[in-house]
C-alpha cells in the first residue's frame, strides 16, 4: 500500500530544491533537504532510528576529505598563482579556452567538480575582467569541463561518490574504463566551444611579467598528498577512509592552523546529503518507487546495446528532472534487476554526471559559476543550453557506446 505522506514530502522537497530559493521562505537546496527529513520523521514516515540510519556515513566522509583536501589549495593561493602563468602560457583567448577545459577538467577528477569551481570561478571572472574577454565562453568552458572531467573518477563529484559506495565499484576499474570517456568528452568539449564562439576568441592576451611561481613548496606538497591519495584509490584502498586520511596528511604535514580550513569547506553539501539520504529513504518505504518502476522499468525486453542506450537516455532524463543524487537513491532498488548490476552502475555514474552540462540547473558546478559571473551579467539558460545539450548528448552517447562495447559481459 502507498504511503502518500512520504511520497508528499518527498515531491515537495523536489520542488523546494529545484526551486533553489523561494524569496519568501528563504529556503535553500541544504535547508530544504533538512526539512525534508525533519517532516520524515515527524509525520511517521520513518522512526528516528530508521531515519540515522538512512545517512551513508561513508559518502559523507569522502565527500569532506575530498574538500578538505581541496581546502588546502585555496589557502595557499594555488588558483592566485596560476592566474598569472595562465596568461603567460595561453597568450591567446582561443589558447586560453584549452587551458580553462583542460586544466578544470583534469583538477575535479581528484577534488571534485564543485570544489573546482568554487575555487575556480572567481579566477576566471578576474580574468575576464582584466582581458576585457567576452563572458559566457570562458564561464561556460569552466562548468561544462568541471563536469566533464569529473566522470573519470569515483571522487571527481558527488554522485560518483554515492554510486561507489551503493555499487561497491571499484575505483581503478573505473578510472580505465571511463578515464578514457571522459577525456574524449573533454575533446568534444573544446571543439565545440571552439566550434560555436570562434569568433569571440580573436586578439591576444595583455601578460604581466611574474617571476612568482605557481608550484611553491606548499602546494607541491598539496599535490604529492592528492597523488598519493589516488594511488591509494587505484590500489583498492576504502574511498571515504583515504580521502580522509590524505587530508589528515596534508594537516600533519604543512602544520598550518587547522581554524583557517574550516570556512573552506562547503559544509551546506554535507547537509543536503544527509537530509536527501532521509527523504528518499521515506519515498522509497512509501512504495512510490516500486509503484514507478512497476509501470516503466529501468530494463525493456530489447536486449544488447539499444537496451543500454534506452537505459541511458532514462538515467539522462532522470538525473535532469529529479536531480543526479536523489535520482540515484531512487533508481538503485532497480540497478539488481539489470543484466549486468556493475555495468549499471557505471552507467549510472557516467550519465549522471554528464547529465550535469545538460541545462544550466543540471549540476550545482553550473550554479557555482553563474553565481560568480553575476556581475558580468550571469549565465542565460538558453545560452547554457546551446552548448550544454549537445555536450550532454554527444558524451553520453559516445560513454554509452563505448562502455557497453569494452566492458567484460
Amino acid at each position: 500500500m502507498l504511503n502518500f505522506t512520504g511520497i508528499a514530502i518527498f515531491i515537495g522537497t523536489y520542488v523546494l530544491i529545484s526551486l533553489r530559493r523561494l524569496s519568501f521562505l528563504k529556503i535553500d537546496r541544504p535547508a530544504a533537504a533538512l526539512l525534508g527529513a525533519v517532516l520524515c520523521v515527524v509525520f511517521k514516515v520513518l522512526s528516528p532510528e530508521q531515519a540515522a540510519g538512512a545517512v551513508d556515513g561513508s559518502t559523507l566522509l569522502l565527500l569532506f576529505g575530498v574538500m578538505g583536501m581541496g581546502a588546502f589549495l585555496s589557502v595557499d593561493g594555488f588558483f592566485d598563482d596560476v592566474e598569472v602563468k595562465l596568461v603567460a602560457l595561453a597568450k591567446t583567448p582561443a589558447r586560453l579556452i584549452g587551458f580553462i577545459v583542460w586544466g578544470a577538467g583534469i583538477l575535479s577528477a581528484f577534488i571534485t567538480n564543485d570544489a573546482v569551481c568554487v575555487l575556480g570561478a572567481p579566477l576566471v571572472v578576474r580574468l575576464i575582467q582584466r582581458q576585457k574577454l567576452v563572458p559566457l565562453p570562458f564561464l561556460l568552458a569552466l562548468a561544462t569541463a568541471a563536469n566533464t572531467g569529473s566522470a573519470a573518477t569515483l571522487v571527481g563529484n558527488p554522485q560518483n561518490m554515492l554510486c561507489a559506495m551503493l555499487g561497491g565499484l571499484s575505483y581503478r576499474e573505473h578510472f580505465l574504463f571511463v578515464g578514457p570517456i571522459a577525456v574524449v568528452g573533454l575533446a568534444i568539449n573544446h571543439l565545440l566551444l571552439l566550434g560555436l564562439y570562434r569568433g569571440q576568441l580573436g586578439g591576444a592576451l595583455e601578460s604581466n611579467a611574474c617571476s612568482r611561481s605557481w608550484l611553491n613548496r606548499r602546494t607541491a606538497t598539496s599535490m604529492a598528498v592528492i597523488v598519493a591519495t589516488a594511488v591509494a584509490y587505484m590500489m583498492g584502498a576504502h574511498l571515504a577512509w583515504s580521502a580522509a586520511a590524505g587530508f589528515v596528511a596534508m594537516m600533519l604535514l604543512h602544520r598550518r592552523d587547522t581554524r583557517v580550513l574550516w570556512g573552506h569547506i562547503d559544509w551546506s553539501i554535507l547537509l543536503f546529503f544527509a537530509g536527501l539520504f532521509v527523504v528518499v529513504e521515506a519515498f522509497l518505504k512509501s512504495g512510490g518507487p516500486a509503484w514507478l518502476f512497476s509501470r516503466l522499468p529501468v530494463m525493456s525486453a530489447v536486449t544488447g546495446i539499444a537496451s543500454y542506450l534506452r537505459v541511458s537516455s532514462l538515467f539522462l532524463v532522470g538525473s535532469n528532472m529529479v536531480s543526479n543524487v536523489p535520482f540515484i537513491l531512487v533508481v538503485k532498488s532497480q540497478m539488481a534487476a539489470l543484466p549486468n548490476p556493475r555495468l549499471g552502475w557505471e552507467l549510472l555514474a557516467m550519465v549522471s554526471t554528464f547529465a550535469g552540462n545538460l541545462t544550466l540547473l543540471g549540476s550545482v558546478a553550473n550554479i557555482i559559476v553563474a553565481e560568480n559571473a553575476r556581475d558580468l551579467g550571469g549565465i542565460g539558460f538558453w545560452s547554457y543550453l546551446r552548448l550544454g545539450l549537445p555536450v550532454a548528448l554527444l558524451t553520453t552517447l559516445f560513454g554509452t557506446l563505448y562502455l557497453v562495447t569494452f566492458w567484460p559481459m
